[in-house]
Parts: structure tokens; sequence; C-alpha cells
């Protein structure tokens, strides 16, 4: 009896170091031995996914059982088992070709790039680099032979547009030597074209990431500032990203009034307004779209055309009509969801319920063929030049 009544003292007095050393344990399990922590560990994660199930079938934009969620999970485990593929980033100049029998014919220059600093202009074709031709080489090829280790140069002849009304023409060439630079996920190219005598920006978006909205008023006013009397907004291949980033890039040309509504099962109905700093409404826009124009860049081409803002040019865009929220999980990481439904200010949900293709937005001005070519950002053009008096 007095034996027992020792270990019971000893067992109340060990207690709080056994709290104290579990708290630790808790936090730190690479640190315990290795029979305990995979225990530990693997329970934890189950946790983890266990809250990430019910977020899902709490939050989601409509109703999901757990049942085919938990069932879906074991497939995503599977075909996560693939190769993943390298990130978002590449090694060159910072343009964007199309390649011709004589070369590569420049469409965007990105912003920022060893491209901007070499003086290249959209519409001039590369010829030659490192003093080889590029007439008749494959793609592959030609683009090879511009690409490269970053910090290396790479000496390109490159041929001006022929001039006016002589389309199958030669322009005059020049020597130009560019240092390669790591380029990552370009977003914003800007131009100046002269079309029809009338100077022209072209202000082509890539993604909504974080800080877009600031590279794009930086180019809306880059352009102006050389002259352009009216502005061709590219979202061509846009497949959108953050809602608030939409809200405030509709807002370099929307002066005031209802960007988009959003509403969702767990989330409150929510309307995003023009924050203001828009351009002069006597600057005509044209937004410039293609069937991968999509979720926030269809927000921002719905509320321009809602607000008779723009003329859209192209193709109805790809139609999604839902967006997603970041939300913390316990182990620090992170769930991005479906949790709602936007609307346009003239109330049109331009998705397919979330999970195909929707309506899109449907352009005033249809490119029945080749949107994705420079004949697309011609037809463009052609309708801005129209509007400016």
């Amino acid at each position: 009896m007095r034996t027992g009544r020792v270990l019971t003292y000893v067992l109340i007095a060990m207690l709080p170091i056994l709290l104290v050393l579990g708290i630790w344990w808790g936090g730190h399990p690479e640190d315990l031995p290795g029979f305990a922590r995979s225990g530990l560990v693997a329970h934890a994660e189950a946790r983890v996914v266990d809250e990430a199930l019910e977020r899902i079938s709490s939050d989601y934009y409509r109703p999901v059982g757990i049942g085919s969620l938990s069932n879906a999970s074991l497939g995503g485990a599977v075909a996560s088992l693939h190769d993943r593929f390298s990130p978002p980033s590449f090694t060159g100049i910072g343009v964007e070709v199309q390649p011709e029998h004589r070369g590569l014919s420049i469409v965007r220059v990105f912003d920022n790039s060893p491209a901007v600093r070499g003086g290249l202009k959209v519409g001039e074709r590369i010829v030659a680099a490192d003093g080889r031709t590029l007439e008749g080489l494959s793609p592959d090829i030609a683009t090879g032979l511009i690409k490269g280790a970053p910090g290396t140069n790479v000496a390109l002849r490159v041929e001006a547009p022929p001039p006016s009304g002589h389309r199958r023409g030669r322009g005059p060439t020049r020597p130009v030597t560019i240092t390669r630079a790591t380029i990552s996920e370009p977003v914003v190219a800007s131009t100046v074209k002269t079309f029809h005598g009338v100077k022209l920006g072209v202000v082509a978006l890539a993604t909504f990431s974080p800080g877009s909205h600031a590279e794009v008023h930086e180019a809306v006013e880059r352009v102006l500032r050389e002259g352009a009397k009216g502005i061709v907004f590219d979202l061509r291949d846009n497949g959108g990203g953050l809602v608030e980033e939409a809200q405030l890039i509709a807002s370099n040309f929307i002066p005031h009034g209802v960007i988009v509504t959003t509403r969702g099962r767990s989330q409150p109905t929510q309307t995003l307004y023009a924050v203001g700093g828009a351009i002069p409404r006597s600057i005509p826009v044209v937004v410039l779209v293609d069937s991968n124009t999509a979720s926030a860049s269809e927000i921002v081409t719905a509320a321009l055309q809602d607000h008779h803002r723009a003329t859209v040019v192209g193709v109805h865009t790809f139609g999604k009509g839902v967006f997603q929220e970041e939300t913390p999980l316990s182990n620090g990481g992170a769930l991005d969801i479906t949790v709602g439904e936007y609307f346009t200010p003239n109330g049109r949900n331009l998705g397919g319920g979330g999970i195909k293709q929707g309506a899109g937005v449907d352009p005033e001005v249809k490119v029945a063929h080749g949107v994705d070519t420079p004949y697309g950002l011609a037809v463009a053009l052609n309708t801005l030049a129209a509007k400016v008096r």
C-alpha cells in the first residue's frame, strides 16, 4: 500500500513535466523517437486532411457531400504522383514571338525586360541570331538560338516593319546585342503603335497577380505620355487571378460605380466599386479577348462593357463566373477553394456552374479566325482608330 501511494505521488509530481514535454514534442515532432514520431505526425496530417474536407463541405459555393470528397481525395493523391512541372520562369530576352518563314515576328515586348532595354518593338522581325539567319528554320530551333544562360549576350539582326502598303516587302535591318536574363512570369507588356496615322497604346496583361494593378496603371500612363489617343487592353490568354486586382485594374478606366458583386453560401454578398483615378472618358478603350480570357479577366471585361466604357473585340470568353478564397489551415498551410459566384454590374453571371465553360462575355466586334495572331490585334487597333476623334 505504501509503495502504491509513493508511485501515485511520483506520477502526480511528474504530470507538469510530462505536460510540458507533450507540448514541446507536439510542436517539434522531429525530436521524437522514430516509433513515436511516425504515429504523431501521421495523426496530425490526417487531422489537417479532415479539417480541409470539412471546410470544403461547409464553405464551397455549392453543397458537396463529405463522402464524395473523401473518395475524390484518394483519387487526387494517386494523381499527384505524376512528375511536377518546372516553375513559371524562363531565360531569354523578354519577347513573345510569332514564327514566320523569314524569322520571328515580335508580338509582345514585356515591360522591364532586356528586350525593352535593347529597343525592340512590336511588329519588328528577328531575322538572325549570332550570325545565323532564321529564315526557313523551325520555330523551336529559331527560338533556341535566342534563348541561353542568364548574363550571356545574343547578337540579333532585327528587321523593321515594311513601309505602309508594302506588307510583303522588307524593311531596313539593324544589329542589336541583348544580354539574356531570367524572366519570371511577365505580367504587363505595353507599346505605342501608329495605326492609320494615329498613335494608339497597347497594354497586355498576363495575369491578375498581387500588385499587377500598379503595373497596369504605370503602363497606361506611359503610353498616354507617349502620345497614345486610345488604348487596346489585351486580355487574351489571361486566366484571371485576384478579384481585388480586377477591381483596381478596372478602376483605371471606370471612374465610379459597381465593378462586380460576389455571392456565396458561407460568404456575405459583397459589392466592389471603382476606387477612383480613372483616365478621362474621352480616351477610347478596346478590350481584346479570346476563349482563354477567364475569371478576373472577365470581371474587368464585363464591367467595361456594362458601363459602356469599352468595345470588346475577339471571341466569347471562357465563362468561369466563380471565385476562390484562400483559408489558412492548422498546420500552417492553406486551402484554396471556390466559395462563390460573381455577377457583373448588370447582374450577369458568366459561368457554367463553376465546373464547365459558360456563356462568357460576348464581344461587340467578333474575330471569326485568328484572334490569337497579329490579325486579332490589328482588328482591335482598327476598331480603336475609328473611335479616335
